[in-house]
């Protein structure tokens, strides 16, 4: 069996020592480095890439780019046989040129016979993770595939991608959150500061209700979380929930009226005993004038 090499120093331990990680960056290529320019019809996309989805505005942007420019980074390849290729890393980039309707790309064919299907895996991890293009529903998928198809550790998965084993954890952690609310987050409906703020939330359909209140409403973080904090709170008999429920209809009504008189978002916030606190936002120096002006003359 061939002894395992592993990603702890970057990508120079997988890839042929002609090529550079700086250079797969998209720097100055070094003379005598082996880069192709290989048809694009011969180009497969390959079916375990981590990422699925591409945005298209953003393709058509980058196509414009490659138009006027080339594709300045070379895209890796490993061969199929039949004179094909399937792409290890660089998938967009071959995208896009087949959009700016190039009959070429520039790329580096890995030499895969000294090379196991899981170190292939990881340079098309690492890679997209260095260039940012995998959303962070995709970046969590590809660490879940990492640990389970190769029995890995989190610590394990943590040192080949360069980051804290935290990182990897709160990244899986998204993978708890409903189908719903992770196609959200990959469509920028939410931050993954929200999303993991609604991880607690185990009821589905409680949790996509409030995914789409965070959106309607424009919610931070920091609303989120009480919010959230805000449901673990104990259930009280019978007579204290009506009271809550009336006291909570009371607080929004409140709310509404105080945002339409002073012209800016009011907040109240009860603890059930009638006690609790009121929150007024203000954006510029002029709003806080603006908002003191008006309450001084309703005293």
């Amino acid at each position: 069996m061939a002894k395992r090499r592993g990603l702890g120093g970057g990508l120079e331990n997988l890839i042929p020592s002609a090529v550079k990680p700086a250079d797969i960056a998209g720097a100055d290529i070094p003379e005598g480095q082996i880069i192709q320019n290989i048809k694009i019809s011969k180009i497969e996309p390959n079916k375990a890439q981590a990422r699925k989805k591409f945005d298209e505005d953003k393709l058509t942007e980058l196509a414009e780019s490659i138009r006027q420019h080339g594709v300045i980074s070379p895209i890796l390849l490993a061969p199929k046989g039949d004179d094909r290729y399937e792409i290890i890393a660089g998938e967009r980039r071959w995208r896009a040129a087949h959009k700016a309707e190039l009959k070429e790309i520039p790329a580096i064919v890995l030499d895969v016979n000294n090379m196991t299907k899981q170190e292939l895996e990881e340079i098309s991890l690492i890679e997209n993770i260095q260039r940012e293009n995998l959303n962070p529903i995709e970046e969590a998928r590809a660490y879940k595939q990492l640990i389970e198809d190769y029995h890995l550790k989190q610590d394990e998965v943590a040192e080949r991608v360069s980051k804290s084993r935290t990182a990897i954890t709160n990244s899986m952690r998204l993978l708890k959150l409903t189908e719903d609310v992770q196609q959200m987050l990959i469509d920028e409906m939410l931050t993954t500061g929200h999303a993991r703020a609604l991880i607690p939330v185990e009821d589905p359909e409680l949790q996509k209700t409030l995914a789409q209140q965070i959106f309607d409403e424009s919610l931070s973080v920091r609303d989120v979380e009480k919010m959230v904090k805000g449901l673990g709170k104990p259930k009280k008999g019978k007579k204290g929930r009506n009271k809550d429920h009336n006291l909570e209809t009371v607080y929004r009504e409140l709310e509404e009226e105080l945002t339409q008189a002073l012209g800016t978002r009011v907040v109240i916030a009860g603890d059930g005993t009638g006690a609790g606190k009121l929150e007024i936002d203000f954006y510029t120096g002029d709003d806080l004038e603006k908002i003191t002006d008006r309450l001084k003359r309703q005293a």
